[in-house]
């Protein structure tokens, strides 16, 4: 279950503020996301027999990579810092794909059912946010929210809950997102 939508803060400026946080947030997930995959790709990628689950990475990648463009456009448009924290969350998410990819196929698409339950909570509570305020931002953070869907409900179709230690492992992941998620809004 999703938190509560932030409410608009008082005072001026509070919007702006609050929006910034959005757009450095959002660019961290999506930067952090091709990390995983790329982490992820480049341990399948090595083996013969993994052309099926590296094509679908490559697909959710190349997702994730659009949104990042997104993003970057709109950090720069907005003259928004992306967060200090990108250098570490580039290595932390190539380590995380990197990681589970090594547990084997169900472990990475465990990974992104994990990851994607978090991100796709996030977005819905950003367009709720931001539907009056800034629709054309909340129309395109609905459409991103429909394609991490897609990848959570494919990594669901290829086993990710029978992963080793699945409850565990989600666990983690997911308090992994929800931290990097409120260092990455302030930091």
């Amino acid at each position: 279950m999703s938190e509560r939508p932030i409410p608009p803060r008082p005072g001026p400026g509070a919007a702006r503020g609050r929006l910034d946080e959005i757009l450095r947030v959002d660019h961290a997930g999506e930067l952090a996301a091709v990390f995983i995959y790329r982490g992820q790709r480049a341990v399948f990628a090595r083996a013969n027999d993994k052309a099926r689950i590296t094509g679908q990475l490559e697909q959710m990648e190349a997702h994730e990579a659009e949104h990042l463009a997104a993003f970057n456009e709109r950090l720069t448009e907005a003259r928004v810092r992306p967060t200090l924290f990108a250098p570490l969350w580039r290595a932390a998410g190539f380590a995380l794909g990197a990681g589970t990819a090594l547990l084997g196929e169900k472990a990475a698409h465990a990974c992104t059912e994990a990851v994607e339950s978090v991100i796709e909570a996030h977005y819905a509570d950003q367009v709720a946010e931001l539907s009056e305020r800034e629709p054309v931002l909340a129309a395109e953070l609905s459409r991103f929210r429909d394609e991490e869907l897609a990848h959570h409900d494919l990594a669901v179709e290829e086993g990710a809950r029978e992963a080793p230690g699945y409850p565990l492992l989600a666990a983690v992941i997911r308090a992994g997102c929800r931290t990097a998620i409120k260092i990455s809004e302030k930091l």
